[in-house]
């Protein structure tokens, strides 16, 4: 990095930072929430049209990071638009990794903390979206167990329920050992296990750091490592079934 990059990087850090997140917040405001106002009163499948604005409305910072952010390429795989009525599992580095898969994935849920749940705004949003909470022990059991009721239907539809089993960002950029939710969701419902490896977004917004890092060469990726399909998901133990997902996407992650 010379001289002149290394003077005007924070700048541009913090420009880039104020840009991404008022959009995230203003853009919200004013050019999606009168859809989601719409999709509330007058869907006929509100959580499927909340889904769907979620979507386009991250498929959007995503189009703009990709053109404010000095430096940066952003790969999605493009086999990721084919996938459907399936688990998917992928690493965490950085909160910008459910960004990208709620951008890739229009027919979606994940689990969520709990806490958000209990947020003005968003805890709506993600409540209406048919969203998990990660916790049933903090007044949530009955919200839980309506959505694990929903989900044959879901996932026979195509839907994708994607998780990141670590449960946490990583701050080593090792793989993390894996919590044995998604594939309890995987074995109960008889569907497959895809596996995703991401890169690169902890470059751009790391754990514990407010401004993104911009003016760097960064290749952000989301690209399939491989799946388990049903029978495998039905024949494996809960062990088992943890360990070679784990092991499928330690290999993708090691492979350049």
């Amino acid at each position: 990095m010379n001289r002149y990059i290394r003077f005007f990087k924070p700048l541009v850090d913090a420009g880039v930072t104020l840009v991404l997140w008022g959009y995230f917040i203003f853009g919200f405001v004013l050019f999606f929430s009168p859809a989601y106002a719409w999709a509330f009163f007058f869907a006929a499948d509100r959580s499927q049209a909340f889904q769907k604005r979620n979507h386009l409305f991250f498929k959007s910072f995503v189009r703009l990071m990709r053109i404010v952010v000095p430096g940066l390429n952003i790969s999605l795989d493009k086999s990721l638009a084919g996938l459907g009525g399936c688990v998917v599992v992928a690493n965490h580095r950085s909160y910008l990794d459910p960004v990208l898969l709620t951008a890739a994935f229009e027919k979606h849920s994940t689990i969520v903390k709990s806490v958000f749940f209990r947020t003005p705004v968003f805890g709506r949003v993600i409540r209406r979206a048919g969203y998990m909470p990660s916790d049933a022990t903090t007044g949530f059991s009955d919200l839980l167990i309506s959505r694990m009721d929903q989900l044959p239907c879901f996932f026979e539809k195509g839907g994708i329920v994607f998780i990141f089993p670590e449960g946490t960002r990583t701050r080593t950029g090792c793989l993390g050992e894996f919590n044995p939710g998604a594939f309890k969701i995987a074995r109960r419902f008889d569907v497959p296990v895809e596996v995703l490896c991401i890169t690169g977004t902890d470059r751009l917004f790391a754990p514990g750091r407010f401004l993104f890092h911009t003016c760097i060469e960064n290749h952000i990726t989301v690209r399939r490592a491989g799946a388990i399909p049903a029978d495998q998901v039905r024949q494996l133990s809960l062990k088992e079934l943890k360990q070679k997902s784990w092991e499928i996407m330690e290999a993708g992650l090691s492979d350049p």
